[in-house]
């Protein structure tokens, strides 16, 4: 399966994985709306480790075929105790939506990454 990997001592701050992100979703250019999180080189992106599955009392959240953490829009009841037990910091309250906003591994940043301090990683 591929999901997205960072190796942090690579980034150097730029906030171009931030821009495509929200570029990719939102259709702008804002990096406040974006999954990623770039501060003082520390990147916060979801691992798809699982853990707000484990915490949402709806089953709004699940692994696709690929491995990749999604939330159905259609369950949540937007409780957002997701947002608070992220280890990554990955799960964002976003603006008007009402249910969780999280990274679904499209790859967009890595593809901008200059440093390729996010890529796409194969695990098994």
């Amino acid at each position: 399966m591929k999901l997205l990997a960072k190796n942090e001592s690579l980034c150097i701050g730029c906030g171009e994985c931030e821009k495509i992100c929200s570029k990719t979703y939102f259709k702008e250019a804002n990096q406040e709306k974006s999954a990623i999180r770039v501060i003082d080189s520390k990147i916060s992106v979801c691992s798809q480790c699982g853990e707000c599955m484990d915490v949402c009392s709806v089953q709004a959240i699940s692994r696709d075929k690929n491995g990749v953490v999604r939330v159905n829009k259609k369950v949540c009841v937007g409780c957002f105790m997701c947002v608070g037990f992220c280890p990554e910091l990955a799960m964002k309250m976003q603006g008007d939506l009402l249910e969780p906003f999280k990274c679904i591994a499209c790859g967009q940043c890595a593809k901008v990454c200059p440093t390729q301090a996010i890529y796409i990683s194969e695990e098994a």
